[in-house]
Parts: C-alpha cells; structure tokens; sequence
C-alpha cells in the first residue's frame, strides 16, 4: 500500500487518455465547452476497444444533463499509484474504476464515497447482483460493473479420456488425475504430460488468485479474521492447503518457479502437456480459442475439499470524494451501470450480466456457472494493509515451493509479517 506521506513525494504519472469531447485534463477545470459541467471518468483497459463501446452511452447522458464526460484509460501498469498520485494532485477523477486491493488504501485516505447513503436515497439497492461483493470496511465504496469471469479449473479432455477418468470434483480426484496424468509418454525416460500447469515464478502477488485462494477457501480458510485486525491464513485449514499445494508440486513441471501462470499455460497447458490449469473464464476466448483452437478442454467451477470455492474478480466504479459535483457524478455512475446501458455495453463488450434484468451475452460456455454457480467464485474481503499482506504472502509460498521453508514456516512468517502491519 501507498501511505499518503509517500504519495506526496511521488511524480505525476502518464495517464493514456481516451477523450470522449476534448477538453482540459485538469481535475480543477470542472468546466467542459461553453461551461457546461464536466464529470471525469477513469477505467482500466478491459479490451482495446473500450472508447467506442461508452461513447454511444456517454453521449446519451451528455444530452440528458446538459454536461460533458471526459473519458481515461489509465494502463493497467501501476494503477493503483497512478490514482494515488493524481488524487493527491487534485487530479484524480470524479468516477473511477477499482478493483479489490486498492480500497483500503483510497478508503483510509478518504478518496472515495461511502455510497450507502446513495442507495438508499434512489432505492436502487435491489438493481445490482453483486452488491454484497461491495460491501467492505464498514460501507460501500462502489457499485460492480466486472464480476462473474472466475479462476477455474480448465482440464484436457483427451488426456482425462485416455486415463479412465471423469472430471474430478474434489481434492482426492484432482489428486489422482495429477498422479495418473504426469508420466513419460514417449518412453524417452522423461516426464513429458503433467498433472497441473502452474506457474509460481510471477513477481506480482496477482497469481495467488490462481494458486493459493482457490485452495485456501476450499479448505474452509480465509485470509482476515471478521474483525480484520488479524490475519488467519496460518490456521489448520491454511495449512492443510499449503500442504496440498506442496504435495501437488510432485505433478507440476520442474520448471514452475521460472514461469508464470500465463507462460505455463502457454507452454504446457495450452499445447496438450498437462491434465489441469486453473485461469479466469475469459482465456477460454482470449488465449485457447484464438492460440490452441484445436485443444480439447472442458472446466470445473472449483474443487471441493471442505466446500467447492474458487477466485472470482469483483471490479467497481467508485465515487471519489473530490468530485465536485457528487450528485451528477453519482447519476452517471446509475446510467452506466443501467440495464439499457450495460445491455449495449455487453454487445460489444461480451460479459455476463451485472445489473438485473440484464440478458446474458457472455460466452455461451459459461452461461450455465454464471446463473448455477454463483456461490461458488468471490472476490477477495477487502481488509487493511491489503497489498502488502498479499505480496508478501505471495514471496512466502513461493519459498515455500522452493523447498526453502516448509507450509508452516512460510504461513507462520507471513502472518507475523501481516499482524504486526494490522497492529500499527
């Protein structure tokens, strides 16, 4: 995390900026052309086409209110420092686009809006699938616009085929399959198909939604206590997934500490070399269909081991709390997120439904875990001094797998590391 002494002595970064009117990029300048009103609005590339899929919306809403939009990609590479600086600045946006680990630090500095008291002027709680999934520290701090593309568990058909076996459904399956499926199978005396690909030699802490939630969850564990003063991850059913995790390696490539789960997938999965990969939803689009047309994969939503879990992103937009006009600016949030607009959005923007009433015009693939299988994927719980906790459990489980320390010693580390945080 960001503390806000570090952020004032941080440069301003680059933000692309995608403009849907021109106008002046300063966040002072709340005018846009013939001193009509001017709402900001900064997202997150979700494709390379995004501008054009909020202009007609945008524009609508422009006519409706007499005011002008400016609208901002800010790249995915440090984007969460890229808000902290310009909010700092007085450059932030009126409306911005979060995603889970960046809420505590913008919440404790008070750069976002508690929207409780918005809901519950327009009554338009009941609107919104995911609105639990916003709730976080004692309020909510956004409204869900990118949810139901969850970590599962892809595997190959052929390979399960050949072995005699069926999807599998918990621990004990899985394991078996990966025992089964990792072998020699061109009698080189080389292990050449393997039971998991899984990478754990990324350098950010964005592969535990692959490697470590799914697993933790599954076991009954969680990251925070309810109080989120302390972390429980070093619990009994911690380490019971981190004993799992270790035991799985005896089916995953030597090479998984020099790879990410991207590259893996790439270089394992993707070619037909392993039973089992776990990646969101969307890579059956974006990386098999147009990389490995011909693999034949099916899914799981997520394993079962005391209860069936598995990752699942949920993203926001956010009123920020310098926004001059919060009214207007929460109005827009309400017409972006309206099942007239997200129902043109998914047009050109295929994802499941966020808003009800919404129809699906996700991939057809998973249209029946989006409607079946909602209670299976979460998002993570959104608790103080997020970022640095994950990243530095992330470092301990990748000792862990080494061989450098055992489950215990990385878990037990990582949580003296993340209470003593909690503490200060």
């Amino acid at each position: 995390m960001i503390k806000l002494k570090k952020v004032l002595s941080l440069v301003m970064v680059g933000i692309l900026s995608v403009s849907i009117l021109a106008g002046c990029s300063k966040k002072e300048d709340s005018k846009g052309k013939e001193g009509k009103e001017k709402l900001v609005v900064w997202s997150a590339p979700l494709t390379d086409h995004d501008a054009d899929a909020w202009k007609p919306i945008f524009e609508k809403f422009e006519k409706e209110n007499n005011c002008e939009i400016e609208f901002q990609i800010v790249p995915w590479d440090n984007y969460a420092e890229k808000y902290a600086t310009a909010i700092s600045a007085g450059e932030g946006p009126d409306i911005g686009y979060m995603y889970a680990e960046m809420f505590p630090q913008f919440i404790e500095m008070g750069a976002v809006e508690d929207l409780t008291p918005y809901l519950e002027k327009s009554g338009t709680s009941d609107n919104y699938l995911y609105l639990d999934d916003a709730k976080m520290m004692g309020g909510i701090y956004g409204l869900p616009i990118e949810a139901a593309n969850p970590g599962v568990l892809y595997y190959n058909k052929d390979i399960l085929e050949k072995l005699g076996e069926k999807p599998p459904k918990t621990w004990d399956d899985f394991k078996r399959i990966c025992e089964k499926a990792t072998k020699d199978t061109d009698g080189d005396g080389k292990i050449d198909q393997w039971g998991l690909a899984q990478g754990w030699g990324s350098k950010v802490f964005g592969s535990l939604n692959w490697n470590w939630y799914p697993y933790l969850w599954q076991a009954g564990g969680d990251i925070f206590n309810d109080d989120l003063k302390s972390v429980k991850f070093n619990d009994k059913s911690g380490l019971e997934a981190a004993n799992f995790l270790k035991e799985l390696q005896a089916y995953v490539p030597e090479d998984s500490l020099s790879k990410d789960s991207n590259e893996m997938i790439e270089s394992v999965f993707g070619p037909g070399k392993a039973a089992f990969t776990i990646m969101l939803s969307s890579a059956a689009t974006s990386v098999f269909d147009e990389s490995f047309p011909d693999l034949n994969w099916g899914f799981v939503t997520g394993l079962e081991d005391k209860k069936a879990a598995t990752f699942g992103a949920v993203d926001h937009l956010s009123l920020m709390s310098s926004a001059k006009n919060k009214e207007l600016a929460y109005k827009l949030i309400q017409h972006m997120l309206s099942v007239e607009s997200m129902t043109e959005f998914h047009k050109a923007i295929p994802r499941a439904p966020i808003t009800k009433g919404e129809p699906y015009q996700g991939d057809e693939r998973f249209k029946e875990m989006v409607e079946n299988d909602k209670n299976v994927y979460r998002p993570l719980v959104v608790g103080p001094h997020g970022v640095e906790i994950y990243e530095y459990l992330w470092k301990e489980l990748q000792t862990m797998i080494s061989g450098d320390k055992t489950p215990k010693q990385a878990l037990d580390d990582a949580a003296k590391y993340s209470n003593d945080l909690l503490a200060q």
